[in-house]
């Protein structure tokens, strides 16, 4: 009779202890976290907003590192330890002699007497010594093909596309993790219009803030919160009581401003064109000259981001939209400029690669590609992405050197009414969040053609850190008008993810459509790098080949995709069950308000029978 009793308690102590355990891990874990104190002091000086930045930076730190440890397991260091053991090639096509002649000749580091700063102009553009490396796509070439000696057995190209493959997926899914616990956040710290006042009153309040400075800082903030909504609710009325003339001139008006905007933009992605076509025609030129030619594609489009979205913010103003929606104009016009001015310069590439899809004439008739200009078309795509991902550190190193320390100096030694008119900068969350997406776009649509990317974009993003965190505490202020951290947060992950579609779209294009090059890479003697998969799937055994058309057949997808709609069935009424629950808390929560509501009055009405 007594063994169940002590059965039970014996699983509920083993529970306890389990706990306890992962408790502890869990400690232990968050103990050696990135950054964990550097965190901690910025959200209790700054706030939450400004801390969201700093975590979203941590998480691309630890993607970008995680992506690198994957590329370098599956294909550099086995290409490292085949080119040491001296391992014999062989190619599986078979067709070499086919290909041999000019578009065959490919020497990215010719041997001769070098001037010692050439290295430093090599460094700087990806040429020369280093073009000669496992940097870039093109020093593959010696591994073309399926690695093999006496105990060794490694297809390098096979290895090379797959490796890219998972390493998009793995991004998708730690983005869409990510956004999935944002999402959580918001819906349960969200809620409507009428509750947003007693909300911000009575759980608004930061207890983390440390100091006078910060608590001040965070009166400030909520006293704004209150006043954009007041503002919000005024623009509502004004927007209801306008006549209808008065409603043509206001949507006349922001047409307008729509218009110039549009042009802005429009005018940005032409000088990025011009640019990079200019660059790519005159790229021979020797000495600094050459480097300057060579980074100006990098520098029209950091010009432009950084110019255009000053004018299209002062538009926005204009236009006279709610306070939060005005903030949400200026941020989408500044994702359409930085997400497609890497969209134009890819194109221009492309244009020149492919003698503008006509590859079966002109100067692409030999090779079905631009042999003239791109003798490795590949590593020049990795080096303009390269050139991009050190351009943006460099520019933000000496923004912080040469602007931000001047200015803070001014400002706290200069007395005049012009520098207290100015002040310290402010550190706006939103642009500093898009800097670092797009950072992130250029390494992801450069990381097929330089494997090293994500390493590189590691470090640079460490560096980041540790500038923002010195910028932040010495040298700027904490905007006042910024998102919340929970609304903010989602809309930066979706904006991270339109980048890794248009990185997709590249990929998937270059993997498919556009003939590799014939003098480098480890796809030289394939049609397209797509080919080695099909060729690859026709060496494997009998067995292997008949299980995976299996996988493919009806017999199995057809059953599978029963079951994965019953699966989404069950989560999807199990989601509404949730909301359904939701939504009966929030009427109890607001019939338990009104019920006080009337006991109050009734306690009034008593004391003044009284």
């Amino acid at each position: 009779m007594h063994a169940p009793v002590s059965s039970s308690a014996d699983s509920w102590k083993r529970n306890k202890s389990l706990r306890k355990l992962k408790n502890n891990i869990r400690e232990f874990l968050y103990f050696f976290s990135l950054w964990r104190k550097s965190l901690q002091k910025i959200g209790g000086n700054f706030g939450g907003g400004v801390e969201s930045y700093f975590l979203f930076l941590r998480f691309l730190v630890v993607l970008n590192f995680v992506s690198f440890l994957l590329i370098a397991g599956f294909v550099i260091i086995p290409s490292f330890v085949f080119r040491s053991a001296g391992t014999s090639v062989v190619n599986s096509t078979g067709d070499e002699a086919f290909y041999e002649g000019q578009c065959m000749k490919y020497d990215p580091n010719p041997q001769g007497l070098v001037v010692f700063y050439e290295y430093f102009l090599h460094l700087l553009s990806g040429k020369g010594f280093m073009e000669d490396s496992f940097m870039f796509y093109g020093y593959y070439y010696s591994n073309n093909n399926t690695m093999e000696n006496r105990s060794l057995f490694y297809n390098i190209p096979l290895a090379y596309l797959f490796t890219a493959v998972f390493y998009f997926a793995f991004c998708l899914c730690c983005i869409i993790a990510r956004m999935g616990a944002t999402v959580r956040v918001a819906v349960a710290t969200g809620g409507s219009t009428i509750s947003n006042y007693s909300m911000i009153v009575f759980t608004g309040w930061d207890y983390g803030c440390l100091g006078n400075q910060a608590t001040k800082l965070k009166q400030r903030n909520i006293y704004y919160q209150l006043q954009v909504d007041l503002e919000e609710e005024r623009i509502k009325k004004q927007a209801a009581s306008l006549t209808p003339w008065k409603k043509v001139a206001l949507y006349s008006l922001r047409v307008l401003m729509f218009f110039i905007s549009f042009g802005l933009i429009v005018a940005a992605f032409f000088g990025i064109f011009v640019a990079t076509e200019f660059s790519q025609s005159n790229s021979d030129k020797p000495g600094i000259l050459g480097l300057v030619i060579e980074y100006l594609p990098s520098i029209v489009i950091t010009a432009g981001n950084f110019l255009v979205p000053l004018l299209c913010d002062q538009i926005a103003s204009i236009e006279k939209y709610s306070p939060s929606i005005t903030v949400v104009v200026a941020l989408l016009r500044a994702v359409v400029l930085r997400l497609m001015s890497l969209g134009v310069l890819l194109f221009t590439l492309w244009s020149q690669i492919t003698c503008n899809g006509n590859t079966e004439e002109g100067e692409c008739e030999t090779c079905q590609y631009n042999y003239d200009k791109y003798q490795c078309w590949e590593t020049s795509v990795g080096q303009e992405m390269y050139k991009l991902t050190l351009f943006d550190l460099l520019v933000n190193i000496a923004l912080l050197v040469l602007v931000e320390f001047p200015r803070r100096m001014v400002v706290d030694n200069w007395s005049s009414k012009l520098s207290q008119l100015v002040g310290r900068q402010e550190f706006v969350v939103p642009s500093n969040v898009l800097g670092l997406v797009y950072g992130q776009t250029v390494v992801w649509t450069g990381a097929l053609f330089c494997p090293l990317l994500p390493l590189i974009n590691t470090i640079k993003f460490v560096i980041l850190f540790y500038c923002k965190k010195i910028t932040l505490f010495y040298n700027c202020r904490p905007a006042l008008k910024t998102f919340r951290s929970t609304t903010s947060a989602f809309f930066f992950l979706v904006v991270l993810l339109f980048g890794w579609m248009l990185s997709l779209v590249v990929m998937i294009y270059s993997l498919a459509e556009i003939r590799p090059s014939m003098a480098c890479g480890p796809f030289r003697f394939f049609p397209t790098m797509w080919q080695i998969v099909p060729n690859s799937f026709y060496s494997l055994s009998k067995v292997t080949q008949e299980f995976l058309f299996f996988i493919g057949s009806q017999a199995f997808s057809i059953p599978l995709f029963a079951l994965s709609c019953v699966v989404m069935f069950y989560f999807i009424a199990l989601s509404s069950i949730y909301k359904k629950s939701v939504a009966m808390l929030k009427a109890q929560l607001k019939l338990a308000g009104q019920d006080k509501q009337f006991l109050v009055k009734q306690i009034e009405k008593l004391n003044n029978n009284i």
